[in-house]
């Protein structure tokens, strides 16, 4: 894992390069920053965004958030999401498939709205349409808020929510990389939820960081 030192001086290299924000919709009264290990507070202090609560999150694309819209979930949304989850209350195999089908909900629900409907796999600024497009840091924050999000409905029965893992080794031509984490709550083990690697609406990859981190 980064160093958490290491870590926020990269969150703040990478926020160099933003500057448009779009209007954000309210969030009052999310968690305090004190409340969350530091790893996922850093998340939402580095953009200037609230931390996720009850009734909704911030979602960040464009790239390192520079742009953001909230996401306030109706009672369709919460009924939605509750039937995903339960698909998974038998096992933590289980809950982890449900969280796959659950980010994917995310990602079809936001997409036709802020234009991510036409996203692509493992975008940066090569891409060259940062504005329909999550980088790895949107990722890492709008999976760690969904998640945080399912936690306090109290759908996450067998895992709770980690701080972000990062990977990056040009020594291995692998580049810098991050990504939401579960923590299965029986064994401490950690799995990625990593949406970045996956395009519009397909299953996002969910593996043990210790294999996440060997791939480039």
């Amino acid at each position: 894992m980064m160093p958490a030192a290491a870590y926020r001086i990269a969150m703040g290299a990478a926020l160099i390069a933003g500057a448009a924000v779009f209007a954000l919709s309210p969030i009052t009264h999310g968690a305090r920053a004190a409340e969350l290990p530091s790893g996922i507070a850093q998340l939402y202090s580095s953009v200037s965004i609230p931390s996720p609560t009850a009734g909704a999150m911030t979602v960040c694309y464009g790239f390192v958030c520079r742009r953001r819209v909230a996401l306030h979930f109706s009672a369709a949304d919460r009924g939605a999401l509750t039937r995903i989850l339960a698909a998974g209350r038998n096992s933590p195999a289980a809950e982890r498939r449900a969280v796959q089908n659950a980010v994917v909900w995310f990602d079809r629900k936001m997409g036709p709205v802020i234009g991510t409907d036409k996203r692509v796999a493992r975008a940066d600024f090569r891409a060259g349409a940062d504005s329909t497009n999550f980088d790895c840091w949107d990722t890492t924050r709008n999976t760690t808020s969904l998640l945080l999000v399912l936690r306090q409905w109290g759908l996450l029965r067998h895992h709770d929510v980690g701080e972000p893992r990062y990977r990056g080794n040009a020594l291995l031509l692998q580049t810098p990389h991050n990504t939401a984490v579960l923590v299965e709550k029986a064994t401490g083990r950690q799995w990625v939820v990593d949406m970045w690697t996956r395009a519009y609406a397909q299953v996002p990859d969910v593996m043990p960081v210790e294999q996440w981190a060997k791939n480039k």
